[in-house]
């Protein structure tokens, strides 16, 4: 029986709000997940693993200076940007990750490079840019990383916090962001690849759910899950890992186990949305924030772009 292939990506469930999305960044935000999802598709189509699809995918994102991910990443509170990213694939789940990159323009090919190239499964700062650079990987300058509007974000959220102490004031696009893709392949192969620079003004060193798998990326025989939200709360749900187990244990299908986390998630307080698949091709793309950015395609040609619920 043929497998029917699925593609899935986020840009993120930290969006602008309707005000600040004007029609000139609106389409700029969709064209870029429209690139994105035909960067993968493309792979897909033409035979290619999930692996290949999801890391094209975030590729695009990471490129384009919309997304919180590379190229348009937010600051830390020192004003650097430190990157995460992580790929996983189902067969053999097998897993690779990089964590507080300060140079590499991809972080999602070092952390696929850390899964094929590595006996490691997690690399974090100065070793994790050494190692790409010795993969022969493309490096830049950190400031490659900066936008003027996450330049901006990080003073007012400065502001905030020296007249609050807390950050509970911030727009969504100031306190998370993240880019994600999961995957199905026409050999059943399952695939998840996650990317982000964190929060604005984070701490420096600060490492989130992303590189984590298990936390923020997920995939095994079964399911490809790629989280975005206030990584902390995904950690100690273990939240990518946690539907996994729903669905291979409970019997509980994808989409019910997905929304049920992200309503435990906000029980908790955390924005959070994910992007996930299972064997059957199935999608889902639930979130508890006023959006996410979102993209999805199935061999039956539906496709999906959207920001908002309506």
């Amino acid at each position: 029986m043929a497998v029917p292939m699925a593609l899935a990506l986020h840009g993120g469930c930290g969006t602008r709000t309707r005000q600040e999305l004007t029609p000139d960044i609106e389409a700029a935000v969709r064209a870029g997940l429209e690139r994105a999802l035909e960067a993968g598709w493309h792979h897909l189509r033409k035979g290619s693993s999930a692996l290949d699809a999801v890391t094209a995918a975030v590729i695009e994102l990471e490129d384009d200076p919309q997304f919180n991910a590379g190229h348009g990443a937010v600051f830390t509170s020192a004003g650097t940007h430190e990157l995460d990213a992580c790929v996983m694939v189902g067969q053999g789940q097998r897993a690779g990750a990089v964590a507080g990159s300060h140079r590499i323009r991809n972080p999602i090919l070092a952390a696929r490079a850390v899964m094929e190239h590595s006996e490691e499964v997690l690399l974090a700062g100065p070793g994790a840019d050494a190692f790409a650079e010795a993969q022969g990987l493309a490096m830049v300058d950190n400031s490659n990383f900066s936008t003027d509007w996450r330049r901006a974000a990080l003073a007012e959220v400065q502001k905030l916090m020296a007249r609050t102490g807390s950050i509970a004031g911030a727009s969504e696009s100031q306190k998370h962001g993240t880019v994600g893709a999961v995957a199905l392949d026409r050999s059943g192969g399952l695939a998840a690849a996650t990317s982000t620079g964190g929060f604005t003004n984070k701490p420096v060193g600060r490492i989130g759910d992303t590189p984590i798998p298990g936390a923020g990326t997920w995939a095994d025989e079964n399911v490809a899950i790629s989280l975005t939200g206030r990584g902390e709360f995904m950690m100690r749900l273990a939240a990518a890992k946690e539907i996994a187990v729903r669905v291979a244990y409970r019997g509980t299908s994808l989409g019910p186990a997905c929304a049920g986390l992200i309503r435990e998630l906000d029980q908790m307080e955390c924005g959070a949305g994910l992007v996930a698949v299972d064997k059957w091709g199935r999608i889902t793309m639930p979130y508890n924030t006023q959006g996410m950015y979102r993209a999805s395609i199935s061999e039956t040609g539906a496709r999906q772009i959207a920001i908002f619920r309506d």
